[in-house]
């Protein structure tokens, strides 16, 4: 036995010296060059990038115990903060500069995310699930800043690109499992090998967990892996994925229950399960020593299905001709009586009072590739590097979603009575094909001064089919078409060897998902997740962006440490910016429709520091230091009606220079580790987010949720160079803290609650240890 691990150490040591340059891991704060293209490809030198880019690598991601790749993000790199709206570690609000990333449908997303160069926001709503890809099976990921236009659809804000693992990047064998706190563990075996041309990676990953709220537990099983083949001029990867999650998150609750008991849940249950299937083939060939022709072809499955338990709208009929029924908005004088999908008037009884179940199934598949070339030969004897391509993108969607009357639990757990209401029951049918031409060059105009130009030309159209066969009218009916060429432009100069300047002007656009175009109608308002009524046409959303900024190192200050810092300014106008408009006629909060809103803006300062000292104060202590500093204005531009949050029945004006809800002006981050010998490792690190307009209340008549600090802490001790224990505790000093704020209906469940706010609490302190053995 001792022979065989002796050999198959030796053979992964071996493949690893044959690793070619395209993949090998970077490392944060030296990276010299960077992609520049979904696809990645040849990349551009770093400091000729008129941008700010933020990268992560594998080796950070496990030095940081962090549980997702969202995680990490949140707690290192700047402009980002976390909303913990759903209240499940696998399922966060990730917001950069103000543009969200996430699972939820109905929020207006604004980050593009692509793996492998493949894109991954939902076709339906645009959402990105962050539990689709386990964090072991990632090699890198780079986060690009501003409008980005190479990077297509929903790049307003920016744009996350995704690299995985393979057998010639991660020639090794890892086991690592961790326990703790409200019953999580984890479990993840990985293995890479190559023998010089053929090679293979495979991670699996099991989490579970019983949570640290009320009735939500979670598990997670997600399989990765890539066959590769390496040759002199070109290289091929095979990659297969799947998984098979099932996530609670019980969301947010009223601030008065909160006070009671900080574990409550509003209702239950609320359920979210995905079933993923990925497949893509990529590969590329050097036509010449400065040209290089690349592509992938891809196919993804992806199966969502969500249960949520919640209050109700419906209650006994109080007009005397309809007294015995059930009637949603009772007592108003249009009361209308509840009709199920089987065209029958439904019986008032406690069985279908107090509680609804709305349940959906999603099934997307979708399929598509990209083909691009860098030329990274010289022109007119001047540095140049330029990339073209195109991408074809299609995908089908099925959607589902029915209300389901009930009655609540002693528990506020929701009870099933199988009558369906008519009304809410949604059967879509849609296709999308989106063409995108693509472009990007940098051109050293000298040694020291380098011009960047990039454009992309989008073209999106949507089929939408209404399936329900008792909705003759075939309201959801539609098609719509999108266009638009996408330009941008940047300067960089290199003032001194260690000091350079950047500044760029960008363009980027967002159609309107099928899910907002089914939801659009100001006379036929919608419920979110579901219920969708009609489709009129939206614009769609047009992001600018100006930034500039200066950067450098102070490595010679330092002797033999290295210090990397930047400042920046960006400033970022949406055109037409899309959000969902709470409907005041109905009185209903969940009840409103997506709307074309003006301009709004987010503009703002980032400032960021890495600095790395080895032997500070004796021979034996490596120190690590960072900090990122964001000061973020969000803010309505142009004025529109809203209901207003105080009372449900009116309406209220959003004036200019409203704050946008859910975004801090202020995000504070700084972390500190040490090496000890190179072998016992210790680090904490601190968030600071500053206070947020709860959602809906785009007008701003009521107070922000509260800024808060968190502070966490890791340790690693390193027994042998093959086997490593671990352990990290959360919110160190037990902050009671609210990542998020909304508001809700709290009377109809609690008649004595008369505070309609709704806040999402932030997990207690919390700690975990665990193992990892590699070879």
């Amino acid at each position: 036995m001792k022979k065989l691990t002796y050999t198959i150490l030796g053979l992964s040591l071996a493949a690893a010296s044959a690793v070619s340059a395209k993949d090998k891991p970077q490392d944060l704060g030296i990276i010299d060059v960077v992609g520049v293209t979904p696809l990645q490809g040849s990349g551009v030198e770093a400091n000729k990038i008129p941008a700010n880019i933020q990268t992560v690598t594998a080796e950070q991601l496990e030095k940081a115990q962090s549980i997702s790749l969202a995680d990490y993000i949140n707690r290192y790199l700047g402009s980002v903060h976390i909303n913990e709206a759903q209240n499940n570690p696998l399922q966060p609000d990730i917001s950069y500069r103000g543009f969200v990333a996430s699972p939820l449908l109905g929020l207006p997303q604004g980050l593009s995310t692509y793996v492998n160069g493949v894109r991954f926001n939902e076709p339906f709503g645009d959402t990105v699930n962050w539990d689709l890809i386990p964090e072991g099976a990632i090699e890198s990921m780079a986060l690009y800043p501003g409008s980005n236009p190479v990077y297509g659809l929903n790049s307003l804000g920016g744009a996350i690109s995704i690299k995985t693992k393979t057998g010639f990047s991660a020639p090794k064998h890892e086991l690592e499992a961790y326990g703790g706190s409200w019953g999580r563990h984890s479990e993840e075996l990985s293995s890479g090998w190559n023998n010089g041309t053929w090679g293979y990676f495979l991670d699996l990953h099991h989490f579970e967990e019983d949570g640290w709220r009320d009735f939500s537990p979670t598990k997670a099983d997600q399989a990765f892996g890539t066959l590769s083949w390496r040759g002199d001029k070109g290289s091929l990867d095979l990659t297969l994925g799947g998984n098979d999650n099932n996530m609670r998150g019980n969301g947010a609750v009223p601030v008065q229950l909160q006070q009671q008991d900080r574990a409550a849940v509003f209702t239950h249950p609320d359920q979210t399960v995905t079933r993923m299937f990925f497949s893509e083939l990529a590969g590329s060939y050097d036509l010449a020593d400065d040209i290089e022709v690349s592509g992938n072809g891809y196919f993804r499955q992806n199966r969502i299905r969500t249960f949520n338990g919640d209050n109700s709208d419906f209650d006994d009929c109080e007009l005397s001709g309809n007294t015995g029924f059930l009637c949603e908005n009772s007592g108003a004088d249009d009361e209308e009586i509840a009709v199920d999908v089987s065209g029958n008037n439904v019986f008032a009884s406690d069985a279908v009072e107090g509680a609804t179940n709305n349940t959906s199934q999603t099934q997307m598949r979708s399929r598509g590739g990209t083909l691009q070339t860098v030329f990274a030969r010289d022109l007119f004897k001047h540095k140049n590097n330029l990339t073209v391509g195109t991408s074809y993108d299609y995908a089908e969607t099925h959607f589902a979603s029915d209300t389901e009357l009930g009655s609540l639990t002693d528990t506020r757990g929701t009870t099933q009575s199988g009558i369906l209401i008519d009304e809410s029951r949604v059967r879509l049918h849609t296709n999308t094909s989106t063409v995108g031409v693509f472009l990007t060059d940098s051109f050293s105009i000298t040694d020291e001064l380098t011009a960047t130009i990039a454009g992309r030309y989008n073209y999106s159209h949507i089929n939408m089919e209404d399936k329900y066969i008792k909705d003759p009218s075939k309201t959801l009916d539609g098609s719509h078409t999108f266009d638009r060429l996408n330009p941008s432009a940047g300067l960089t100069y290199q003032i001194r060897d260690n000091l350079n300047v950047y500044g760029s002007y960008s363009e980027s656009a967002r159609a309107p998902s099928p899910m907002e175009l089914s939801c659009a109608d100001p006379a036929a308002p919608c419920k979110l997740p579901n219920s969708f009524v009609a489709d009129p046409p939206l614009e769609q959303v047009v992001a600018k962006t100006w930034e500039g900024g200066v950067r450098g190192d102070l490595d010679e200050l330092l002797g033999n440490g290295d210090l990397k810092w930047n400042l920046g300014y960006f400033n970022t106008i949406n055109h037409n910016d899309i959000i969902f408009r709470r409907d005041a006629s109905s009185g209903l909060i969940s009840q409103g429709y997506f709307d074309n809103v003006g301009k709004t803006r987010r503009y703002g300062i980032e400032a960021g520091t890495i600095v790395n000292y080895p032997q500070l104060f004796s021979s034996i202590d490596d120190w690590h230091f960072s900090t990122n500093y964001t000061y973020l204005n969000a803010r309505f531009m142009d004025g529109f009606d809203i209901q207003n949050p105080l009372n449900t029945d009116e309406a209220i004006a959003v004036g200019k220079g409203d704050r946008i809800p859910g975004i801090p002006e202020h995000i504070y981050k700084a972390a500190v580790g040490v090496d000890l010998w190179q072998r016992v490792s210790l680090g904490i690190d601190g968030i600071y987010s500053g206070n947020k307009v709860f959602r809906g209340d785009e007008a701003n008549v009521t107070a922000p949720l509260a800024g808060y600090w968190v502070f966490n802490a890791k340790a690693e001790y390193k027994v042998t160079k093959n086997f490593a224990v671990f352990g990290k505790v959360d919110n160190i000093f037990d902050k009671n803290y609210n990542s998020f704020g909304v508001y809700g209906e709290a009377d109809e469940v609690f008649p004595q609650f008369d505070n309609n706010r709704f806040v999402s609490p932030g997990a207690p302190r919390a700690g975990w240890i665990g193992v990892r053995l590699s070879m």
